[in-house]
């Protein structure tokens, strides 16, 4: 009869290890492919000969456009789209969870209403108005402006605010704390998982955003990465190559800095103990 857990454990772990390999499958797939000289889509082809193995589709992407300026490109837009979305969500988040006023209930219907609404519904009335009437065509304000505020990151921000306990809040204000210090100094610091959070749901997003970026920049000096792999991939010799082994060196080198990102914070995602901040 002891034996039975034992099996019933070594089967559970047999199945988290395949479901990780099938999670980790494409990710591999993306590099080797990147790295092979002449595509291989069989089987085999997940474990290249060594002398298929190149350099070339990496190479080749900085042959075409300048690299270090399309990833800086990608940075300063990803950047501008957290520090909004961080900014006016703490703000907005703080307001829905912890002050009291009229109409509170109706800005979070409508904060969910955004959630059912696809981007793709508001493109072209956001182009006219950012294009047309602003004018911020190849700006890095019109890249960032559609992004600033981001109605996950309010939700976010809302239920870690509401785990805290009002007595926090209460205690700050017979201090004479005003709300902005509040949240500066008292709230802010208890949620910092879900800063994180907010930060890495909302870098993935910029990061590899090719629609908007591609249709109000048309200055090539001003597009990130996912535009500038997608205008040139056709044009240079190296891609005309291997085609597809380009479009995978492009996916390796935008997903790298998520994945380091994840992994520097990863263990920071834990809960906070608010309650630790009451005595008794």
């Amino acid at each position: 009869m002891a034996r039975i857990p034992r099996i019933t454990r070594i089967l559970r772990y047999a199945a988290l290890g395949l479901g990780a390999v099938a999670a980790l499958l494409p990710f591999y797939y993306m590099l080797i492919g990147a790295l092979q000289k002449k595509r291989d889509t069989s089987l085999g082809g997940l474990l290249p000969k060594p002398g298929n193995l190149t350099l070339d589709n990496l190479a080749g992407i900085d042959d075409s456009f300048s690299l270090l300026g399309a990833l800086a490109n990608s940075l300063i837009m990803t950047v501008g789209v957290v520090v909004c979305t961080l900014v006016f969500g703490l703000l907005a988040g703080y307001a829905l969870a912890i002050l009291r006023f009229r109409g509170r209930g109706m800005v979070f219907a409508l904060v969910l209403l955004v959630q059912a609404i696809p981007f793709q519904l508001l493109m072209i009335p956001l182009y006219v108005m950012v294009v047309r009437y602003f004018g911020l065509a190849d700006s890095y304000a019109g890249m960032i402006l559609p992004f600033a505020i981001n109605s996950v990151a309010v939700l976010i921000f809302r239920q870690y605010f509401l785990q805290i306990p009002r007595e926090i809040f209460d205690a700050a204000r017979m201090d004479g704390a005003s709300e902005l210090r509040i949240l500066r100094s008292v709230a802010v610091p208890l949620v910092r998982p879900a800063i994180l959070t907010a930060m890495l749901v909302t870098f993935i997003g910029p990061w590899n955003e090719f629609l908007w970026p591609f249709l109000v920049t048309k200055d090539q000096g001003m597009q990130p990465l996912a535009v500038s792999l997608a205008n040139y991939s056709q044009a240079n010799s190296t891609f005309q190559a291997n085609p597809m082994g380009a479009v995978l060196a492009g996916a390796c080198v935008l997903a790298v800095p998520a994945v380091v990102l994840f992994l520097l914070f990863q263990r920071h995602f834990t809960s906070a103990n608010l309650g630790s901040a009451i005595k008794g």
